[in-house]
């Protein structure tokens, strides 16, 4: 399989077997991780793998007993704590305590879960990424002993998988992809580009079963509403600023 095959055919796994992640493959895997591309080559992000079966059940629970099943978490934070304490050592300022790093650590952090994901996939191990580090922020920090000047962003459950689920649908290139300069939908782009969405037999399914106009309704209503998305911003960004990555 080539690696654009790869690519194309990732599905999440949600259902994993009780077969533990080899130490040799879940190291090659990490290596994987930190070949990605980031800020400068200074990687402002670490790694914390969570195999233990008292703190996977428990990081479950801060997840909404997601990734129950898996023998592995991955929890990929920005880090400038190990950063400041290399500048300390040498006699040098810790300038990277505020927003800007906040954000080059995210993407470092991404690129490296991404290839972290590529890597996995290649070696038979199947992820499920889990959005919900940003709603158990605190709780994931403090499970896990993460110091000031660390903040979970992307969490990973990993193993073997038990399941071959279908493949998901996802927006055609025209809806994603701007030639030059951004191009502004019209109503008609929005339709068209949303339509192989909305026709999804699962999508369906959601809009049936829960008595939604529409596929929006559920993500507006149901899944992301604006009450939780403000609860759960001002929880993050109070963590964040206790964190000590927001100083102006």
């Amino acid at each position: 399989m080539t690696t654009i095959d790869l690519i194309n055919s990732h599905r999440s796994i949600r259902k994993f077997k009780s077969r533990p992640i080899e130490k040799e493959k879940m190291n090659r895997i990490l290596e994987c991780g930190l070949r990605a591309s980031n800020t400068g080559n200074m990687q402002i992000y670490s790694i914390i793998v969570t195999q233990d079966s008292e703190n996977v059940a428990s990081l479950s629970k801060l997840h909404f007993g997601q990734g129950a099943t898996a023998p592995a978490f991955l929890t990929i934070c920005v880090d400038v704590n190990r950063y400041h304490h290399w500048c300390r050592l040498s006699g040098c300022d810790e300038p990277y305590d505020n927003f800007l790093w906040l954000m080059a650590g995210t993407v470092d952090a991404s690129l490296a879960a991404q290839n972290i994901c590529i890597a996995a996939e290649s070696e038979g191990l199947g992820f499920c990424y889990l959005g919900t580090v940003m709603y158990n922020t605190k709780a994931i920090a403090e499970l896990l002993e993460l110091p000031k000047g660390v903040v979970p962003v992307i969490t990973l459950c990993m193993g073997y998988p038990d399941e071959e689920p279908a493949l998901s649908e996802r927006l055609p290139l025209e809806g994603i992809v701007h030639q030059e300069k951004y191009h502004d939908y019209s109503d008609d782009d929005i339709r068209r580009v949303h339509q192989v969405r909305e026709e999804f037999p699962f999508n369906q399914e959601m809009v049936r079963k829960n008595g939604t106009r529409n596929l929006a309704e559920i993500f507006t209503k149901i899944r992301y509403p604006k009450k939780d998305n403000v609860a759960i911003s001002k929880a993050l960004l109070e963590f964040v600023e206790q964190a000590g990555m927001m100083n102006q």
